[in-house]
């Protein structure tokens, strides 16, 4: 086992070192922005990309925040040291710029989407929603709701429902009963889902009985060589597609290097997957806040 790890170790430098040139080249063309959330109106929806798989939202009223992620770096704490893969773009918020959170999102166990030393920056008071299982990872927190796949939950306004991903949950090698998904929050009419991370499914079609979805928080990055648990921006676009999804907004892209694809080729696939469409890819630069437009 010892053996095995080292060598995952030296894969892991030699993969690092291959592509960090590239990965320096495309950091100089990303600036990000700085969200005012202070300034977001409380009775609409607004949101921000802040990096990776988070995503800050105000829910008229209620800050929202998915799978928050702001560190430096991803991956085991010894003591006061986190070991584990670099941050490439620097989070668009810090921890102590953000808003009081009100609810936590948490898609799955993996290191990359449940960051310890972040959370334990959060308020203690906002209420946790994570996958099954994974409730002994925070308790520090004083309300915390494992759902599993089409369970239901509701904070304040917002009805909180698990949905299906294909995908895995274990942080570590011996913790395979842990869940994973998404969630799909309504809210006065409006419908806002976060896929958590996945591969391309058809698992997320009934979602679309309940009426188009408004925006879409989408995984478009980590595909090569994971495509089977990683979808691609086409795949992404069109399960988006299938929901009905007014809007998207690409996630799970241009943080930390996961895969083989560079750095930069996420964002222009999608874009060009959606064509003629590609005015409905939103909140696409780090940090640009975007609210949901009023329809009636």
């Amino acid at each position: 086992m010892f053996k095995s790890h080292v060598e995952a170790l030296r894969r892991y430098a030699r993969f690092s070192e291959l592509y960090r040139q590239r990965d320096r080249a495309c950091q100089r063309g990303i600036t990000p922005l700085h969200p005012d959330p202070a300034s977001w109106p409380s009775d609409r929806i607004t949101l921000a990309w802040l990096g990776h798989s988070t995503v800050l939202l105000n829910v008229f009223g209620t800050w929202v925040i998915t799978d928050p992620v702001l560190g430096r770096r991803v991956g085991l704490s010894i003591g006061p040291v986190q070991v584990g893969v670099r941050r490439l773009t620097p989070p668009a918020l810090k921890v102590k710029e953000l808003p009081p959170i009100d609810v936590v999102l948490l898609s799955h166990a993996h290191f990359d989407h449940l960051d310890l030393p972040t959370l334990r920056r959060l308020p203690r008071s906002a209420v946790v929603v994570t996958a099954a299982n994974l409730g002994d990872l925070v308790t520090r927190f004083r309300d915390v709701r494992e759902l599993g796949w089409s369970e239901t939950t509701r904070v304040g306004e917002i009805e909180i429902e698990a949905t299906p991903a294909k995908h895995w949950g274990a942080r570590m090698l011996h913790d395979h009963h842990r869940g994973w998904g998404g969630y799909l929050m309504t809210v006065r009419g409006k419908r806002i889902f976060f896929a958590g991370d996945t591969a391309q499914t058809d698992a997320l079609r009934p979602l679309a009985e309940g009426g188009p979805v408004d925006v879409a928080l989408m995984p478009i990055g980590a595909y090569d060589p994971w495509i089977v648990n990683h979808c691609s921006p086409e795949e992404a676009w069109h399960m988006a597609a299938e929901l009905g999804a007014r809007a998207v907004v690409p996630i799970h892209h241009a943080t930390f290097r996961l895969s083989r694809e560079p750095m930069l080729e996420p964002l222009t696939r999608l874009r060009a997957a959606a064509g003629p469409q590609v005015d409905r890819v939103v909140g696409s630069a780090l940090g640009e806040s975007w609210t949901i437009p009023d329809r009636r």
